[in-house]
């Protein structure tokens, strides 16, 4: 998970070896056709002159390095690191350069330039300052990006900063173009002819070449993050142009000095690729996060409902009784002859009704924290009987008959007695209501049994209505009920409890109709204690 802001940006991103392995293919790629060319002493070879394609490579240069450059500054502003702020002006220069080339260059907007005078000899001067440039900036970078630490600059000061920047630069380049206009009789001359370069040009050549190694050294030695790693490439790619379109022999309009602005593209282009990936990349685990979070508070939603539905359904039955006994009680009172043992009786009763919530409360407290509470043996027998007699009344009241089966041999369990209490009073107690609206015979069936890993097997089969297939799926799903005034609420903690007993909580339909509820629990062995 990104912990800064300024872990987001391309010189802190760190390079994944799938990433390296794509930069090395790239740099193959690019670099070894035009080795070949090298090699077979192609490059030389004249092509016939495309007027159009300078001036489409000049406004490309200058978009693609433009966009770049403001990409990078908006990296910038983020990490107010130095080093991002030379290369982006790196950017910049190789951008704004590119202009007083294109006006210089004969034949693009004039037969002889715009800038007047020999027009040839200052576009090769440009040429030679826009090639010369680029590297000594990303040398500036690659000395500064370790120390940024301490040399970071203040966010309030990132607008100045780059306005500043771009201002220089653009006043570098003017007053460099201004002094080959001006002074270009006295520079020495770099053409032979409007289209052959003079000696003087592979000494300008083998400079910016060793310019350019000096930066991918100092990379190379320097080398932390994909921003490093793409500024290698690039720079490789900016080398085997200068190469490619000076030597053996360099002249406008050869084979090599195509192949040497098509990697003048490519170098160009690529740390603006990697610029875009990396946002969309960002962008796309930002949505994630987004929709995480959205996911998340959902969820707690959800959790705060099944909390408040969960105490409801549970502190009913006992809150129920407790209201019935209280009730009876004050009957056995307001008669003529006070029948205070009766009363006394059911007081007793509500006393334990009321210990019996508190009990389930803190099963449910229990439940969410998923903690292990105090668990001893015991005799599941015993407890289905115990169950039976809390829910006689009803029972009795609804006509019910019921038929039980205990396995006399059954082992015993270990688990939380009032828990393991309450999925059996819930599921009967769903049996009951189940079978209280049918008509006909109604039958409660109670059954133990050890299953076939020795486990203990409780069933409960009512003939009631059943459950639709389409149901069985969701009916252990928090808030989920087919009961109108039911808070689905009571099968989804019958099955937390269960399973925080190592057991599980199964239904399936019972023959020829009504649902079985089966509870299973391990035997002898305190599977979550």
């Amino acid at each position: 998970m990104v912990s800064r802001e300024e872990d987001l940006v391309l010189s802190n991103l760190p390079a994944s070896r799938a990433q390296q392995q794509l930069a090395l293919i790239v740099a193959l790629l690019i670099v070894l056709p035009a080795l070949l060319i090298s090699a077979t002493g192609m490059q030389h070879v004249k092509l016939a002159a495309v007027d159009a394609l300078v001036p489409l490579y000049g406004m490309a240069m200058f978009v693609t390095d433009s966009i770049t450059a403001a990409l990078l500054f908006t990296q910038f502003s983020i990490a107010g690191s130095r080093a991002l702020l030379v290369i982006s002006c790196g950017y910049v220069w190789t951008a704004l350069v590119v202009i007083p080339w294109l006006l210089s260059f004969p034949g693009v907007f004039a037969p002889s330039g715009l800038l007047g005078g020999n027009s040839s000899e200052i576009t090769v001067w440009l040429y030679a300052l826009w090639h010369a440039g680029f590297p000594i900036f990303v040398i500036g970078y690659a000395l500064l990006k370790n120390a940024e630490s301490t040399q970071r600059l203040r966010r309030f000061s990132a607008i100045p900063a780059i306005l500043s920047s771009i201002g220089i630069t653009a006043a570098v380049i003017s007053a460099a173009t201004y002094f080959l206009v001006a002074y270009q009789t006295h520079l020495p001359s770099f053409m032979l002819d409007r289209l052959n370069f003079t000696v003087l040009w592979y000494y300008a050549a083998s400079i910016i070449a060793l310019l350019t190694a000096l930066a991918i050294v100092l990379l190379w030695l320097r080398w932390k993050s994909l921003l490093d790693l793409w500024l290698m490439v690039v720079m490789l790619v900016f080398m085997t142009e200068v190469l490619i379109s000076s030597f053996p022999v360099s002249a406008r309009f050869s084979l090599g000095w195509y192949v040497g602005r098509a990697c003048s593209l490519l170098s160009g282009s690529l740390i603006l690729f990697v610029l875009l990936y990396e946002i969309t990349m960002i962008y796309a685990r930002l949505i994630g996060a987004v929709r995480g979070q959205s996911r998340e508070r959902g969820a707690r939603l959800i959790t705060g409902d099944a909390v408040a539905a969960t105490i409801a359904h549970e502190i009913k039955q006992p809150l129920s009784a407790i209201i019935t006994r209280a009730e009876t009680g004050l009957r056995w009172l307001d008669r003529p002859t006070p029948e205070f043992d009766r009363a006394k009786g059911q007081f007793a009763e509500i006393a334990a009704d009321g210990r019996r919530a508190v009990e389930v409360m803190d099963g449910i407290r229990a439940n969410f924290k998923n903690d292990t509470r105090l668990r001893t043996w015991l005799d599941v027998n015993a407890l289905i009987e115990e169950t039976l007699t809390l829910v006689q009344a009803e029972l009795q009241q609804n006509r019910i008959f019921v038929r039980t089966e205990s396995n006399g041999e059954l082992p015993q369990v270990i688990g939380d007695r009032t828990q393991l209490q309450q999925v059996l009073l819930n599921l009967i107690t769903n049996a009951i209501e189940a079978m209280a609206a049918k008509e006909g015979l109604r039958t409660l069936g109670v059954r133990s049994d050890v299953n076939e890993n020795g486990g203990v097997a409780v069933s409960i089969a009512d003939t009631g209505r059943g459950i639709k297939p389409q149901e069985i799926e969701q009916i252990f799903n928090p808030l989920f009920t087919t009961k109108p005034d039911g808070m689905g609420m009571g099968l989804f903690i019958c099955r937390s409890i269960v399973e925080s007993h190592g057991g599980n909580l199964l239904v399936f339909p019972n023959s020829p109709q009504g649902v079985v509820f089966q509870m299973v629990l391990h035997a002898g062995t305190p599977a979550s204690a």
